[in-house]
């Protein structure tokens, strides 16, 4: 853990109840009924109303907590917009129930709203066979295909009916919310269009998942676009937040615990995935499928979500190789993807 990060003797609060950790800004916790047993969510005085980032988990536990959220820090008060920082289940899932509860709109970047709707709705067989393809090209075989979660289907469960209309959030447009600016800060890699929020009279950054103080982002290739490369687009986010910001900026996460020193943190992440790409690369001695590339990196047990997030991190680090020359792919007779490193090329 780089050295630059503090975390002021902070502890969260409990689930449901909130934590001002600064003027006007209330740390709110969900609880995950994952490895990953939270989320952090946000709310921000506005005039006499608040501003709620992020929503937690479609289910009935988070639906109670909302509402004793409610009938205590909010009674009274008029919710004034929901902002969801990008569209994974854990951030949008609450939001069209409490669009519809509150009467009020919702407010996302362009391509995250496109994805939560598109893949809340894309549940078919046409979804399921998509998806088995993709991890048998990976070189699963027909049982741990069995064995894994359809995406699709479990976002779906996850997540209220997602609104059909919005506020489109843009980079560089700034929230007047409570008498300070917020500029939305696009990050990519880990979701295609993730929205930041940065207040620069609090030097303080809500990072969503782009920017995590103990866990790093998943940055994944999914099904639905097995040939592109996240992780160089997450790494150009890395630099870009780096040259933007201060280096001792007050970073919000959606998980573990608020921070101050972002350059440090962001610095460990781009020597992380440097060193993971080294790891892959220098594996790479004999033609591998992605599935066998992924166990010669990610050697703890997994539960069948996570063996899927490794799968397609693997994958992520692979397509970056490939993109720069030093891997290449060949397919086999039973359309399995093998991976060989061209010898002569440093990783």
């Amino acid at each position: 853990m780089p050295d630059s990060v503090d975390y002021q003797g902070l502890e969260a609060p409990a689930p449901g109840k909130t934590l001002e950790v600064a003027p006007g800004v209330h740390w709110l916790r969900m609880p995950l009924p994952f490895r990953l047993d939270h989320i952090n969510l946000w709310l921000l005085k506005d005039g006499d109303g608040w501003a709620i980032v992020d929503t937690g988990l479609f289910n009935p536990q988070t639906t109670t907590l909302w509402e004793e959220v409610f009938a205590g820090k909010l009674a009274g008060r008029a919710v004034t917009r929901i902002v969801v920082t990008h569209f994974h289940p854990d951030h949008v899932g609450m939001a069209g129930w409490l669009c519809d509860r509150l009467g009020v709109g919702i407010w996302m970047t362009q391509a995250e709203w496109l994805w939560a709707r598109a893949t809340s709705l894309d549940t078919g067989p046409s979804a399921d066979r998509q998806r088995k393809a993709f991890l048998r090209a990976a070189g699963y075989a027909d049982q741990l295909v069995a064995a894994t979660r359809g995406n699709g289907m479990d976002y779906a469960a996850l997540v209220s009916p997602i609104p059909q209309t919005y506020r489109r959030l843009r980079g560089g447009m700034k929230l007047a919310i409570g008498g300070r600016d917020w500029e939305v800060i696009i990050g990519t890699g880990h979701a295609p269009e993730h929205a930041c929020l940065y207040c620069a009279e609090l030097d303080l950054l809500i990072a969503g998942d782009q920017v995590l103080p103990r866990i790093t982002p998943i940055v994944a290739v999914h099904a639905g676009e097995p040939d592109e490369n996240p992780l160089a687009d997450f790494l150009d986010s890395v630099d870009m937040l780096r040259r933007r910001l201060p280096a001792d900026t007050y970073v919000l996460p959606s998980h573990n615990i608020p921070f101050a020193g972002l350059h440090g943190r962001l610095d460990y992440l781009k020597r992380h995935h440097g060193e993971r790409l080294a790891e892959f690369h220098d594996n790479c001695t004999r033609p591998m499928s992605a599935w066998e590339m992924s166990q010669t990196v990610f050697t703890k047990p997994l539960d069948s979500q996570n063996v899927t997030f490794a799968l397609g991190e693997t994958i992520a680090h692979l397509n970056f190789l490939m993109a720069r020359g030093s891997i290449a792919r060949t397919a086999r007779p039973d359309g399995v993807l093998m991976y060989r490193r061209i010898e002569g090329e440093a990783a």
